[in-house]
């Protein structure tokens, strides 16, 4: 089954993840390693198929795979899932799931932004603490593009073409671009819109339920004190706050006055509109009834003071709570 963010445009760089279930782990056996390496390598020996990148960690295999038009990632992961799957099984002489999820996949729009996702997958392993830098990882493609290891199958050029002309201009560029550690937002924020960790909070009736983010909302998630939709909802909560002047207020849970609905009903729209969560999920954020939210939610789109706000660019509007949420940052 494939799931892929809607590109679009057709794209011909794929980012496809597999993420592996409880208790197993891909490199507790090296040999093993070694087969599912050799298969990554196997599964793009195909006329136009190339591999730019590939990143193996214990619960989670990354590719970043270009392939020629006609072509989509389920070529590559279908050589690649079930028989991984039962060699860890095979390996480990115990039943049961190997992935959690089927694979998802990912376009990636041009070769600035394959960069940039080999940036954030030679990190990877860092924030997943296995290793100190990017390059003590054993299983990626990072240490033998930049000549540190033997090809052993792989073809560095593929990715190096990305970087330069030469292969020594091409290896001080990628140096210099994995030279930056991606920031913990940033890692966040990366790791929702890739799939790899869902939102927690209000988007259902226990508090434990989470649901996918992506986008916009993907930023203000990471963002926000806690990294949850709760986070997310409290930015917003403060910028809808700012633009209805409503100084000295603490929060709009507590406000009864009209600009209090009024700013619940923003609250509200906003969030839909960011595919952030729904406006029940609002509701309960702020222990209100769903029905009476929605229906001033339906009323502010008619008055003009509200639809301009509503009219704002949505990326305007999160850069804008993003910035207010930083204002509370202990000072370094």
């Amino acid at each position: 089954m494939e799931s892929s963010v809607p590109t679009p445009r057709p794209s011909v760089t794929w980012h496809i993840v597999w993420q592996v279930a409880e208790g197993r782990d891909l490199l507790a056996d090296p040999a093993l390693a070694d087969r599912i390496r050799q298969r990554l390598l196997g599964a793009h020996r195909h006329p136009g198929f190339a591999l730019l990148h590939y990143l193996l960690t214990p619960a989670e295999i990354h590719l970043l795979s270009r392939l020629p038009p006609g072509k989509s990632p389920g070529d590559v992961a279908r050589a690649i899932g079930n028989i991984v799957a039962r060699w860890v099984r095979q390996s480990r002489a115990v039943p049961g799931v190997v992935f959690a999820a089927p694979y998802r996949a990912y376009a990636i729009e041009s070769d600035e932004a394959a960069r940039n996702e080999i940036r954030m997958l030679a990190w990877r392993p860092v924030a997943l603490g296995l290793c100190r830098a990017p390059t003590h990882h054993p299983t990626s493609t990072l240490r033998t593009v930049l000549g540190l290891r033997r090809s052993l199958g792989f073809d560095a050029m593929a990715p190096l073409r990305l970087f330069g002309e030469s292969v020594p201009e091409s290896r001080i560029a990628l140096r210099d671009r994995i030279a930056r550690r991606p920031g913990a937002i940033e890692v966040r924020q990366w790791e929702l819109v890739r799939g790899i960790v869902m939102a927690p909070g209000v988007t259902g009736p226990f508090a434990s339920m989470s649901r996918p983010v992506t986008g916009l909302a993907a930023a203000l998630v990471a963002a926000s004190r806690p990294q949850a939709v709760d986070g997310a909802l409290e930015l917003i909560e403060r910028w809808v706050l700012l633009k209805l002047d409503c100084r000295g207020a603490h929060g709009l849970a507590a406000l009864a006055s009209p600009a209090g609905a009024r700013g619940r009903a923003l609250v509200a729209s906003l969030a839909v509109r960011l595919d952030l969560c729904s406006a029940a999920s609002v509701a309960r954020h702020f222990k209100r009834a769903k029905a009476t939210l929605s229906e001033r939610m339906a009323a502010c789109r008619l008055e003009p003071e509200n639809r301009a706000i509503l009219g704002m660019p949505l990326a305007r509007i999160v850069e804008e709570a993003i910035a207010l949420g930083r204002l509370d940052e202990p000072a370094a």
